[in-house]
Order: C-alpha cells, then structure tokens, then sequence
C-alpha cells in the first residue's frame, strides 16, 4: 500500500511512517518543518525515515493549494493519514491565523484532493480537546461536542463536519480520530512530558497548573498507532470518527511522580490557576474502537514514562 501521510516529521507521523515502513508500505511523507517548536527534531525524526528506500519526504505545506493536487496526481496514493495541523491549545490564543492557515484551509486542501484523486481511505486527526468542558464522563463519540473552549478545538470540530460533508457528497471514505494526549520517545516538546523531564533534568522549576487538580487520558504513542494503524487498514462505508486513548485517566500529580521516579530526583513546583482554554479532565470511553477494529491499550504508565526518559537522556534526543 501506498500511504501519504501529512506531518510526517510530527510526532505521531513519524512513529506511524516507521510502523509503516516496517510492516512493507510505501510512505511518501510531507511537512512544512515550521518552527512552532525547535526544527531540529523534526529532522532528527526524519533522520530515522530517510535511510528507508520505501521512504520520500517532501518538504510542503497542506495550505499550498497548488502543490498539493501535483502531489495527488503524480503519486497515486492508496491511503492518506493527515496529521499535520498546528498543533496546542494554548498557542491558539496567541497565533489564531495559524490554525486557520493548517487546520481549516489545508484540510479543505486534503478532501478536494481526495476527492479529486480518489484515495481506498483518508484517515484524519480530530482531537479530545473537541469535548470542551464537558462533565460527563468517559467521554464519548455520542456526546455532543458544540461547546469548544479554545480555537484549536473549534478547527478540529470543523474537520469533522467538513469530512462528514465530503463523505455524503462525494462518497469519500474517511475516518476521524480524537486522539487523547499522546506521550513518549520524540515527542512534543511544547507537552508537559518534555516540559516536565527537561526542567526538573536541569533544576529548573515545572509551572503545574490548577494547582495540580488536573486529569489526563495520557496515552503511550505504540497504543496509539496500533489503533491508528487498525483504522486504515479498515476504511468505513462513509464516514465515522472514533475516540484513540488509554481509558484511564491519571492524576497530573501523579504523572509528575513517575517522572520524578523515572529521573530519579524531586521537582520544584510553581502552583499556578488554570489556564484559558484548558480543561480539568480528559477521560476516553474508546468502547466503539475496541468494538470495531479490537483495539486495547496495553503499555501501562509507569512503563510508558520508563522508555520515554530512556529515550529523553539518550544521544537521539536532539533537544538534550
């Protein structure tokens, strides 16, 4: 199979572009390698790609509306994964113009082209932030979602409307996921995994926010793209969205512990408020992708958090 898949040198996109490449796929990976966080991860994660003869990495934005379709035209992807986004909650208050740029205007890019350049499935990221301050929880795909409390989260509500739309008018296949916070090797480090094992590694202080009363469905990236990768391999008749997460809410307090644990010193704490646009708990009801594509979670958090500072103090880690 022949993939695309958007955001390549991200986070996710890296990992799913090794999973991938590993099991026999072809993957063409794009990126625009902007500097909302240091670029050289990004090319250190690409460093891992590139030595892979079944890999091509094209450095452009999902917003060029004219490179996109000669993309499209000349490689006859099978399937499209389309990661790339701007991503962060907080950053959306400062800097909307990019997540209309990303978020809305490159995925309109993404459908015309799938509609244009027929793909088997296009399977796209949504994310927990959709569920705003909901109270209900776990949190579910049947909830209504028209409350978001940051921008961010309004552009990834968006993509599941435009999707649906482009599903029902051109018989697109397309699979919506809402991830729930992702940790692990190379990832973020605008996330509070890297925040938090960088500042205490140095003696430097974490900012803990709400005062620590705050839970999160943290998520190891392998659970993660073993459910990303379940999905692919599986288009749906139209259009569906699933939630992607761990199903077990933590403590934030508690998270700080293990990587106290993991790095084997305490850390100095800042209590602050909470932040605009955050929300008190994420908590994943993932009963319809375990139904659907058998999808569990397996990596537990204290050994998440033990091979993501093994990754974080080795010379991989450009960042040390």
């Amino acid at each position: 199979m022949k993939v695309l898949v958007t955001g390549a040198a991200g986070f996710i996109g890296f990992h799913l572009s090794q999973r991938l490449l590993g099991r026999g796929d072809e993957v063409v990976g794009i990126d625009n390698l902007n500097d909302y966080y240091p670029v050289a991860l990004k090319r250190a994660r690409l460093a891992e790609l590139t030595p892979e003869s079944r890999f091509k990495f094209i450095e452009m934005d999902i917003a060029d509306r004219k490179a996109l379709p000669g993309l499209f035209e000349a490689e006859s992807f099978d399937a499209v994964v389309n990661l790339a986004a701007q991503a962060g909650v907080r950053y959306s208050i400062e800097n909307p113009w990019a997540y209309v740029d990303s978020n809305l205007v490159g995925f309109v890019n993404i459908l015309e082209c799938c509609r244009h350049f027929p793909v088997q499935h296009l399977v796209y990221a949504s994310s927990s932030s959709v569920y705003g301050g909901n109270e209900k929880t776990p949190f579910s795909e049947e909830d209504k979602v028209d409350n978001p409390v940051s921008l961010y989260a309004a552009t990834k509500k968006s993509n599941e409307l435009m999707a649906s739309c482009y599903c029902k008018l051109y018989g697109i296949k397309a699979t919506g996921l809402r991830f729930f916070t992702v940790y692990g090797p190379w990832g973020r480090p605008d996330m509070s995994p890297m925040l938090f094992a960088s500042a205490i590694s140095e003696g430097r202080p974490i900012k803990v926010f709400n005062n620590g009363d705050m839970m999160r469905d943290f998520t190891y990236i392998d659970d993660i793209i073993e459910g990303v990768v379940r999905v692919l391999d599986k288009a749906p008749a139209m259009h569906e969205v699933y939630n992607i997460g761990c199903s077990n809410p933590v403590k934030l307090m508690d998270f700080i512990s293990e990587i106290e644990g993991a790095l084997g010193r305490p850390a100095e704490k800042i209590m602050l408020p909470m932040q605009p646009g955050d929300v008190y708990q994420t908590y994943a009801d993932t009963t319809k992708l375990e139904r659907d594509m058998g999808y569990k979670p397996s990596v537990t958090l204290h050994e998440g958090i033990g091979h993501f500072i093994e990754w974080y103090k080795s010379e991989k880690n450009p960042l040390r």
